[in-house]
């Protein structure tokens, strides 16, 4: 039985693939071998959906599918109703630092917010313009005003009240700022100011580097930073479930520049900022919230340089010590992403040859039989037992197709016997050689 793909879906996961990336849609479409983590996610989401926080890192080698999992978890956050903003840790991005570069992920994070109906992300001003017409709607009917005339001037000042209160209500820390912001987008809202809408946008961003600016342009005194970026988020959270949304998750990938940190100081630093959350997330101090981190086992568990390195997460990560590869604990905040058996690749490359035929509209001569013999080459190749990933199977898979989809006469055998083996793994191991400065 075909399955049912759009072919935005199909162009994006054939394009994304064939690059190295995962695609930011249509993952589930390819998920396979994974049924037990995504089950695991969504009881999760359950809970947070009730009110409780949560943390989980997802582990496992370099191009084991860490990334894949984290946007097939977008994909089901969306839809049970949460919005997801998802952000790779850079050498530029962390979670700590002084200098801009914890903003960064910030600004990162809430560029990339997504909505169901905005997966690609970009969602924050269709989300602030939902939450400004509720709060419309809910103050001409709490007051008696028909709903043709609440928006002239002489409500205005009755609507600014309105937000300040609600979002008094739902923010913590900077609340007065982040009320006072989304009410200067509400008036550049209903009087089609442009370039207000477009400040107050700037600065939930974080984008503004002086407060003097800020104050020019909005009459805010503070600013997002470094130090406040994270009770942003938790304003953001709250702020999104008043709107009616599930909650928040939050989905960090690339844990290994926390590891790249050279500096042992600041890279504690940043791990202490990753038990705050995990601490306010489990102590119950902040409600639907939902942080995933994705990382490689020498991050997590390196004793010089992983999160290891800092005791209080290791006695909080350690696993299940009952847990085995055949019996698995999903409820713990660690879960480890076990490589994909052989049967699971032969149904992934099966599902992917045929996403690659409906995205070109062909019939790609390539039986189950000789997705057997590709995977069979590939396996037995030196250096596959210690190298090979599915990253690497998967492209070169693609590869062959469009090869034989631009040149069917060619010899599918000959093209097997070209295939190599390579480590594409980044060389993480030689980071324990870093001076510590």
């Amino acid at each position: 039985m075909s399955m049912i793909i759009k072919p935005k879906e199909a162009t994006a996961i054939i394009n994304s693939l064939l690059a190295g990336v995962v695609p930011k849609i249509g993952v589930q479409h390819i998920n396979v071998g994974r049924s037990d983590e995504t089950n695991a996610f969504v009881q999760a989401l359950e809970d947070v959906k009730n009110g409780h926080s949560m943390v989980k890192f997802w582990i496992g080698d370099f191009g084991s599918g860490k990334s894949f999992m984290l946007h097939l978890m977008n994909t089901v956050a969306l839809r049970q109703k949460f919005v997801v903003a998802t952000a790779d840790f850079t050498p530029d991005n962390r979670l700590y630092a002084n200098d801009g570069k914890a903003v960064a992920l910030y600004t990162a994070l809430i560029n990339n917010i997504s909505i169901q109906t905005k997966p690609e992300g970009g969602a924050l001003p269709t989300l602030m313009e939902k939450w400004i017409e509720q709060t419309i709607t809910r103050t001409a009917e709490s007051n008696n005003i028909p709903l043709t005339d609440i928006r002239q001037d002489q409500y205005l000042p009755l609507i600014q009240s309105n937000i300040l209160k609600i979002i008094s209500e739902l923010s913590d820390v900077g609340g007065y700022d982040f009320g006072t912001v989304v009410m200067k987008y509400y008036e550049g809202y209903v009087k089609s100011d442009d370039l207000q809408m477009k400040n107050a946008l700037k600065w939930l961003k974080g984008e503004y580097k002086t407060k003097t600016e800020a104050r020019q342009d909005l009459g805010v005194r503070e600013i997002i930073n470094d130090l406040n970026y994270y009770d942003m988020l938790k304003n953001f959270c709250k702020f999104f479930v008043s709107m009616g949304y599930s909650g928040f998750v939050v989905n960090l990938d690339e844990v290994i520049n926390l590891y790249k940190i050279s500096t042992s100081v600041m890279r504690e630093k940043n791990y202490e900022k990753i038990l705050t959350i995990y601490n306010d997330c489990f102590q119950g101090k902040v409600t639907n919230l939902f942080f995933n981190f994705a990382g490689t086992k020498e991050t997590l568990e390196n004793e010089r340089r992983g999160l290891f390195s800092y005791s209080a997460l290791k006695s909080r990560l350690e696993s299940n010590k009952f847990e085995t590869n055949e019996i698995r604990d999903f409820s713990q905040p660690v879960i480890r992403l076990l490589p994909l058996n052989h049967n699971e690749v032969f149904v992934l490359l099966k599902k992917l040859k045929e996403i690659f035929d409906q995205n070109y509209g062909i019939t790609v001569d390539f039986s189950d039989e000789e997705i057997q013999t590709f995977m069979e080459a590939m396996f037995n190749k030196p250096g596959a037992s210690e190298f090979l990933t599915p990253r690497e199977i998967i492209r070169d898979f693609l590869n062959i197709l469009n090869i034989l989809r631009q040149n069917p006469t060619l010899n599918k055998q000959q093209l097997f016997i070209d295939i190599e083996v390579v480590d594409e793994r980044p060389d993480i191991l030689t980071l324990d050689q870093i001076e510590e400065l």
